[in-house]
């Protein structure tokens, strides 16, 4: 397995001391932040928030194709490699989307995340059923599996809470038969102790070759002290380290080795607990400890 990082997680760093950091410290690749992203001029940005508001390892979308050669230059003077890209197009944006492939077949990054519509969001926002939403996205992803096809890319659909693919089982039933060379999975480890858990190997197995690329992070539920109407307890969840979560990071690196994956594990840690260079270094002593190099 190669190890890398999403920038995402990163919002203290430039690109550059990103890719220098990160390289520095062993890191095998970087994935790319692609998305407009300026907060409001003189509003300060809590440290949770910072890693969606302000973040300075982010490419800025407006204009993007104008930073392509910017953005291999920063990766290629720290030799690292590219995990995919960390698009936030949506996928019903076809020209965005293509803006995204593009870019991505141009950097030779080989994989572009599209985002799910969010079920709740989009039902409240058009009326639409979840049934509708669903056949909308399989028809804009069955175009953007083509375009990918025509760049010699890959579109990814993230398992993330709150879209209408939340678990392994929901995006497979959306990407069954398009073409896994040009369309796949991220499986996302602390996303699914929020929405989506599935037993990890059978997930892997069900996913067979749409299981495309791994991002590790880690969350935990926590007891707010509140209670509803009807008298049971609010919950809510929280971003943790990657030892500290619900999910064993142990077992899940286990489980994509009994299924011979030896891609990308990507790790985007939105815990505060240590600083970000700290952080980012012990989290790679973790993995590695997990899955030894000569493994």
């Amino acid at each position: 397995m190669k190890f890398s990082v999403f920038t995402a997680s990163t919002p203290d760093w430039t690109p550059s001391q990103a890719a220098e950091t990160l390289a520095g410290q062993g890191w095998d690749g970087i994935e790319w932040r692609v998305v407009d992203d300026r907060p409001a001029d003189g509003q300060p940005v809590p440290a949770d928030r910072a890693f969606w508001v302000g973040n300075r390892s982010t490419w800025q979308f407006t204009g993007i194709v104008d930073q392509v050669g910017e953005i291999a230059r920063t990766t290629d003077a720290a030799g690292l490699g590219y995990s995919g890209i960390g698009g936030y197009q949506p996928v019903a944006d076809h020209e965005g989307v293509e803006t995204m492939l593009r870019v991505t077949a141009e950097l030779g990054a080989r994989q572009v995340r599209v985002t799910m519509p969010m079920y709740r969001r989009e039902r409240e926002r058009t009326g639409a059923t979840y049934g509708q939403l669903f056949d909308r996205t399989r028809a804009d992803l069955e175009w953007a599996a083509g375009r990918a096809a025509d760049l010699g890319v890959k579109a990814l659909v993230e398992l993330h809470h709150t879209t209408i693919t939340p678990s392994a089982s929901a995006a497979l039933r959306l990407l069954d038969g398009l073409d896994p060379a040009h369309v796949g999975v991220v499986h996302d480890l602390g996303n699914l102790v929020i929405e989506g858990q599935e037993d990890h190997l059978a997930a892997f197995e069900l996913l067979g070759p749409y299981l495309a690329h791994a991002h590790v992070k880690n969350a935990r539920w926590v007891d707010t002290g509140d209670t509803r109407a009807d008298g049971s307890r609010v919950w809510q969840h929280e971003w943790a380290p990657l030892r500290d979560g619900q999910a064993s990071v142990g077992e899940y690196l286990d489980a994509l080795r009994q299924v011979g994956y030896d891609g990308w594990v990507t790790v985007e840690d939105f815990s505060t607990a240590l600083p970000l260079a700290e952080r980012t270094a012990d989290n790679l002593a973790y993995l590695r400890s997990l899955v030894p190099v000569t493994a």
